[in-house]
């Protein structure tokens, strides 16, 4: 492995006021006893491992996210923010971001936030239009969006995210459009526009499956994302991955440590983390991670090795998601032979059907080859053709 020691932290907080109904994310309803239940097992869990590390490790990105990291009070936040600065080095010029839902925030806490060091905010609007928040089982207003932006600004925060959702039941293409210059309008410097995944045992899904809300046609679907993209550029949020648009220096660097198939610490129930070579996943449930930590063990509910044949595919297939493509020089440092030699004739086929292009060091999706992403990750796949 070319890392080892991760330069990225996750810290999973997993409350919300209430959980939206589309959500399969590991979150609990917001209860005071249960947060200091949480923090004390975070607490136990740094310290079991910064131990293990056996020094402080040093951090260039830092995100927390939930759940709803903002339903906590603010003197709690602070103490999460204490104990990272308490037992990680933060280098000259992190990334430090947390998750929001406009109906949780203040400008007291949001320049509290500040002052402690929170540099980026992840703002999860999801939507503009009441009918559309409401499908989605969303707390919050479109005029508290309006005004989260407004506080933050206010607060000092020169890096906000705004979240969207698209392809949502119900939602229609001039809606979809309207909520994308609304959110223009706000000078974002970063916007994430996911398409709605609907997940198999969610409220949402029992809707769609009885009968009571309707899917987006396909070709919709693919006019929502192409407005997506059009107004977005338009407004100089540049596209650099498949659903996420920045201004220039403004990408999210904590996932493009994801994108570039990197090392990360992940902390709280159900966080992953990537480590060498072992992928790890917490206990989900809070009363396990808390129970685990009190015998003074790591809450490792499960525990992979990552194969280099695994290894060389993930690395493909995240980076195929960039709009810059997979560097291919930084590839060949990583695992030591070429992207050809690893996969005898792929990319040559695949750039002969213009599904694939090599454009100076990277390789990259046509905007052919972005229409049937699944089937050209599928080339990568491993397989028999696979070089090992």
């Amino acid at each position: 492995m070319y890392e080892q020691l991760p330069k990225a932290l996750y810290i999973h907080v997993p409350f919300c006021v209430r959980k939206c109904l589309y959500c399969d994310f590991t979150s609990y309803p917001y209860r005071e006893r249960d947060a200091r239940r949480y923090l004390s097992g975070l607490r136990r869990e740094i310290e079991l491992r910064s131990g293990k590390a056996g020094k402080r490790w040093a951090l260039s990105t830092v995100f927390i996210g939930g759940g709803t990291p903002t339903c906590l009070s603010t003197e709690m936040l602070l103490e999460i923010i204490n104990l990272i600065n308490q037992y990680f080095i933060l280098l000259p010029g992190v990334e430090f971001t947390i998750e929001a839902n406009p109906g949780t925030v203040s400008l007291d806490k949001l320049a509290a936030l500040r002052r402690a060091g929170v540099n980026r905010l992840s703002l999860g609007a999801q939507a503009c239009s009441s009918s559309t928040l409401r499908t989605l089982g969303r707390i919050h207003s479109h005029g508290q969006t309006v005004s989260a932006v407004r506080w933050a600004r206010e607060a000092g925060f020169a890096n906000i995210n705004v979240d969207l959702i698209f392809e949502v039941p119900g939602q229609t293409g001039q809606e979809w459009r309207q909520c994308l210059e609304q959110v223009v309008d706000l000078k974002p410097e970063h916007v994430s526009a996911y398409a709605l995944q609907i997940e198999t045992g969610t409220p949402l899904a029992a809707q769609v499956e009885n009968g009571q809300l309707a899917l987006c046609e396909e070709d919709t679907c693919l006019d929502m994302y192409h407005d997506a993209i059009d107004i977005l550029n338009s407004a100089g949020l540049r596209q650099y991955e498949i659903s996420n648009f920045a201004l220039s220096g403004r990408e999210c660097r904590h996932n493009l440590v994801y994108w570039h198939n990197g090392a990360y610490l992940g902390l709280g129930p159900a966080a992953h983390s990537r480590i060498k070579d072992r992928r790890t996943a917490n206990e989900a449930g809070l009363d396990k991670y808390a129970a685990v930590l009190t015998r003074g063990m790591l809450p490792v509910a499960c525990s992979e090795r990552i194969t280099p044949e695994i290894d060389i595919f993930e690395t493909v297939f995240l980076g195929l998601r960039l709009t810059a493509g997979l560097d291919l020089e930084r590839f060949r440092k990583r695992f030591g032979r070429p992207l050809e030699d690893v996969y005898p004739g792929v990319v040559r086929r695949m750039t002969e059907k213009a599904l694939l292009e090599i454009k100076g060091n990277h390789l990259r999706l046509t905007g052919r080859g972005q229409a049937v992403a699944n089937a050209v990750m599928a080339e990568f796949v491993p397989g028999d053709h696979i070089d090992k």
